[in-house]
């Protein structure tokens, strides 16, 4: 036994073993971590579910049509939760500029705040692909400045893959970056860090010289390196059109079923946010209520006195008195 863990009885072969806490003397509670998930996740996914995912991987998933899923995560307990789950592929994305910092849109967050998130990340996840956000201004100015910070994502906070937005205009930068060895992740549709441009949060693509240019755009960045590209906000059909023209995977978010993958905002889904929801989020939870239901709960537990019960609190050992 190491530090009060101590290991449970022995597990079907295959399986590394489970752990459960003791408590010891006045230790607090561990935490522990499966670096392949629960037993239980194991035995329903099969090994499949702890394999790493890798760009390759990816592609493999497109090419005999298997569904790619994809999750935001911001933080170690959420991303550690979506990666146990098996999803593919954690994107750290620039929403957390909204959803964590209370941001008006995506625009303010800064290349050094992204890196301390993402590296909360990156501690959390063993088996899916991650993926981070270049934040607004980070590769606008100069290609060269947009490597150098790419660079500082893959080397000082792990991420194994980075996102921009943009189409054609991108297609050199994104050259840069897989000659420097960084995958890329293209985006294009509904770009947020274009908001003032587009007049806000837009479909796009919906006439057919928008739809020309978007496809144009799509085959300039799988052109250029891209192993993956988003498609957000867009009609279905031309969701479905470039699915089936690109080689390499698409990742939806309002742009239909018929993507390769598909992605959606954490917060979003679990209706942690103060919006109402866009058209294409579908809310799988409602942690909101839930948290407002248990801060609630505890606040008039603490001004009745019912908490700490004497089953929660401390006492001295035996033949200490004061």
């Amino acid at each position: 036994m190491i530090g009060g863990i101590r290991p449970k009885s022995q597990t079907p072969p295959g399986e590394r073993h489970a752990v459960e806490l003791h408590w010891e003397s006045t230790k607090m509670s561990l935490t522990t971590f499966d670096p392949s998930g629960s037993a239980a996740n194991k035995q329903a996914s099969g090994s499949a579910a702890t394999a790493k995912v890798t760009v390759p991987s990816l592609q493999r998933k497109k090419d005999l049509r298997q569904p790619i899923t994809a999750l935001t995560a911001y933080d170690y307990a959420t991303a550690r939760l979506i990666d146990e789950a098996g999803l593919d592929v954690i994107l750290v994305g620039d929403s957390l500029a909204m959803v964590m910092q209370g941001q008006p849109d995506t625009l303010a967050i800064t290349v050094d705040e992204m890196l301390v998130y993402t590296r909360g990340v990156r501690r959390a996840v063993k088996r899916a692909l991650v993926v981070v956000d270049m934040p607004f201004g980070s590769y606008h100015i100069d290609e060269r400045e947009g490597v150098a910070n790419a660079i500082r994502f893959v080397k000082e906070a792990g991420a194994e893959a980075v996102k921009i937005e943009g189409g054609a205009n991108r297609a050199s930068l994104v050259r840069r970056l897989t000659d420097a060895e960084i995958p890329v992740m293209g985006h294009i549709g509904l770009t947020p860090q274009s908001v003032h441009r587009m007049g806000g949060y837009k479909v796009q693509g919906k006439t057919l010289a928008a739809v020309d240019r978007l496809r144009a755009d799509a085959l300039a960045l799988q052109e250029a390196g891209c192993f993956s590209i988003v498609l957000e906000g867009m009609p279905r059909e031309l969701g479905t059109i470039l699915s089936a023209e690109l080689e390499i995977p698409t990742i939806g978010i309002g742009a239909g079923p018929d993507t390769d993958g598909q992605i959606l905002v954490l917060h979003d889904m679990l209706s942690l946010t103060f919006a109402p929801p866009a058209k294409f989020v579908r809310r799988y939870a409602d942690i909101g209520a839930s948290i407002r239901a248990a801060i609630g709960e505890y606040k008039q537990d603490v001004e009745s006195r019912s908490f700490p019960s004497e089953a929660e609190s401390y006492h001295l050992p035996t033949g200490v008195q004061l």
